[in-house]
């Protein structure tokens, strides 16, 4: 049976500008990806701190602030993916260095429409810390997500984005 439906074909074009790959430093200058070389870069501390937010039902926030989830105190589940998540964020990015973190922290704020997921993440490194601060926030809210779903078919995860990136020379 042959199908009357035509598909367009709206692949973007491809054609990069050598000065847009100069700014784009994952793609080398025929525009291939490439993990950023950092070997000649100082080590410095950084850090960064990342949020993000879950909507939910009153219903379910209250089964949350009550600790009567069935599947368990989804606050400290979530804290904990979070921080595992940042561990392994070199692992899951593709082009992400994998680094040697010194901190990764993660707190939940029940909110009067949900909850506030923030992290702070460091690490003593040639190169920053926010893809580890903004995957913790991802997995926490997921994790929520995950652990509301039998109760809440309504959850919308929103706003997750970097709120400081700090680097600065080490001095003991």
């Amino acid at each position: 049976m042959e199908s009357n439906i035509k598909y367009e074909d709206k692949t973007p074009s491809l054609s990069y500008n050598k000065n847009e790959i100069k700014q784009l430093t994952h793609l080398d200058p025929e525009g291939n990806a490439r993990m950023v070389d950092v070997s000649l870069k100082k080590p410095l501390f950084r850090k960064a701190v990342a949020e993000g937010f879950i909507h939910l039902q009153k219903t379910t926030l209250e089964l949350i602030r009550n600790n009567l989830m069935k599947k368990g105190d989804v606050l400290t589940v979530a804290q904990i993916a979070g921080i595992t998540a940042a561990k392994k964020t070199g692992e899951m990015i593709p082009l992400c260095h994998p680094l040697p973190l010194t901190h990764a922290e993660v707190k939940t704020i029940v909110e009067e429409e949900g909850v506030r997921v923030s992290s702070s993440v460091s690490c003593y490194g040639q190169t920053g810390v926010e893809m580890e601060a903004l995957t913790a926030v991802s997995v926490a809210l997921l994790t929520l997500y995950d652990m509301c779903k039998a109760v809440d078919k309504n959850m919308i995860l929103s706003d997750i984005h970097l709120v400081e990136k700090i680097k600065k020379e080490y001095h003991c």
